[in-house]
């Protein structure tokens, strides 16, 4: 397998005048970017930094990201970005936990890192903004030519480090191969069945795998990353219109916007051929949607993780709605039995239960970093535990039913918060929908639903819409919260727990002040 920066070279050979990136106005072809890339190259070295050393980047998708992406493929460094909305003790703890020697940030990002303890012993590149004393300016490291740069990294060294988000713990590190990574850019490539001279919509954050594997991709094909900071929908839709974007790989929170935007109607997104998302289920309701409105030659559920990219792919979402497909190209999955610890427990067709990855495909990562305990929680036997519950049905199909953590047990029975969102999607006047376990006396948990309307409904509506759909008694909604917004994370991720924990805090409210129950 070819080290990136390698591959990156074999790009600029086959397509020197291909426009490999377009920010705004400025609009790069490889063999220019490859020039810029070099200077950057340089400008790393005379920091100081060595191969190995990790650089941490609080950046939105522009230029400076993408290139600086690159230049630690070329340099050996691992690249180590974060979300750019961190607070300065998220940031400390990135910068410490990775012992990383320099960091990169721009003006959205600036307070934070420069109130953080650990980045201000770090070296610092600044990229719109006025760099304080001791600091370099992107731009001017840029601007200083340099010969063309070689790779200095092989197929064996680690590429990146993504943290995944920490909803009840601290973030992970997770180192990946420029071999694993490569590999993962690769599947994208063929499960999405991608052609030369693609031209991606590049908005899934690049310290997202999702975003990273939206920029190598592209640039296996002579294709087009074409920046957006971060997610505007009117901005989105001037992108695809003008640039003529030829496939969307977005999470559903963001494609629900797309379509539902005044602007949508009005806009050529004709070009766009191909969609694939991932991140989190799509309900049935925007499924139907997202057909009737792009009418795509291709529509890609993947389901994966920053840890394995890949574990299965169904390249027909829209005719078997909720199904996540078959194993990955470079993969091995099963569902073993809840509470099992033996990965070769195989549960029956219907059953539902824990899915595993095999560990050693080529996609997927080798160990947590500094986190072995994380790690024993992990691996068994050669498979990595997702956490994520699912079946596999009569077809051999994948169905995701949520995290093992969200599992909703009310009265001794089992119910997915997944299957009863589809469910309440459909109904017209649902615009959004998210469905947890609340505490209860009796039941132990009950299920409580919290929605977002596009038109008047109430829970008399909802409940028959259920009943009228089939849904068994005990997994209908016992509670409904009509909301003005369902809570997410940066990259559109249902934050259940922030539901729970907003219900607790009103029945507390309630307890203590009669008149709030009112």
């Amino acid at each position: 397998m070819l080290d990136l920066g390698t591959s990156f070279l074999a790009s600029v050979s086959r397509d020197p005048r291909g426009i490999a990136i377009v920010d705004g106005e400025t609009r790069l072809t490889y063999a220019e970017w490859y020039r810029l890339i070099s200077s950057v190259v340089a400008a790393l070295d005379a920091l100081g930094l060595q191969p190995g050393d990790h650089l941490v980047t609080v950046l939105q998708n522009r230029l400076e990201a993408a290139t600086l992406h690159w230049a630690c493929q070329f340099a050996g460094l691992v690249l180590t970005p974060v979300n750019w909305r961190a607070n300065p003790d998220e940031i400390d703890f990135v910068v410490e936990n990775a012992e990383a020697k320099a960091v990169a940030y721009e003006g959205v990002s600036a307070a934070s890192v420069r109130a953080s303890a650990a980045a201000r012993l770090c070296s610092r590149i600044v990229v719109d903004v006025e760099p304080e004393p001791g600091e370099a300016h992107f731009a001017d490291l840029a601007a200083v030519p340099a010969e063309p740069v070689a790779p200095r990294a092989d197929a064996e060294a680690v590429s990146l480090m993504l943290y995944t988000s920490g909803t009840t713990a601290k973030p992970k590190g997770v180192p990946r191969r420029h071999r694993t990574e490569r590999a993962a850019a690769l599947a994208h490539l063929a499960q999405n069945l991608y052609g030369r001279g693609e031209r991606t919509l590049g908005v899934m954050p690049l310290y997202h795998t999702m975003g990273v594997r939206s920029l190598l991709a592209m640039s296996l094909i002579g294709g087009t990353f074409v920046c957006l900071p971060r997610f505007d929908v009117a901005g989105a839709l001037r992108l695809i219109a003008a640039e003529r974007v030829t496939n969307l790989y977005l999470v559903p929170t963001l494609y629900h916007d797309l379509v539902h935007h005044p602007d949508f109607a009005g806009t050529d997104t004709s070009s766009v051929r191909k969609l694939g998302f991932a991140g989190a289920p799509m309900t049935d309701g925007l499924l139907g949607r997202l057909t009737e409105a792009f009418r795509p030659d291709l529509f890609v559920n993947h389901y994966g993780s920053s840890e394995v990219y890949t574990f299965t792919i169904n390249q027909d979402a829209a005719v078997k709605p909720g199904s996540a497909g078959r194993a990955g190209l470079n993969t091995l999955v099963r569902i073993v039995p809840l509470g099992a610890t033996d990965p070769h427990a195989a549960a029956a067709p219907g059953e539902e239960g824990e899915i595993a990855v095999i560990a050693r495909g080529d996609e997927a990562f080798e160990g947590y970093w500094r986190r072995p305990e994380a790690d024993a929680k992990a691996f068994r036997d050669g498979w990595y535990f997702t956490g994520d519950t699912g079946f596999m049905d009569g077809d051999g199909d994948v169905f995701v039913t949520g995290r093992v953590d969200d599992m909703i047990i009310t009265g001794g029975e089992n119910v997915s918060p997944v299957e009863i969102e589809s469910c309440l999607s459909l109904h017209p006047a649902v615009s959004e929908i998210a469905v947890v376990g609340l505490p209860d006396a009796r039941w132990g948990k009950v299920v409580a639903a919290f929605v977002k309307r596009r038109a008047p409904v109430d829970e008399a509506a909802l409940d028959a819409h259920c009943r009228a759909a089939g849904l068994p008694s005990h997994k209908r909604p016992r509670a409904y919260v009509f909301v003005a917004e369902i809570p997410k994370s940066p990259v559109g991720k249902l934050l259940r727990r922030q539901l729970v924990a907003g219900a607790y805090e009103a029945e507390a409210e309630a307890a203590s002040d009669p008149s709030a129950a009112a």
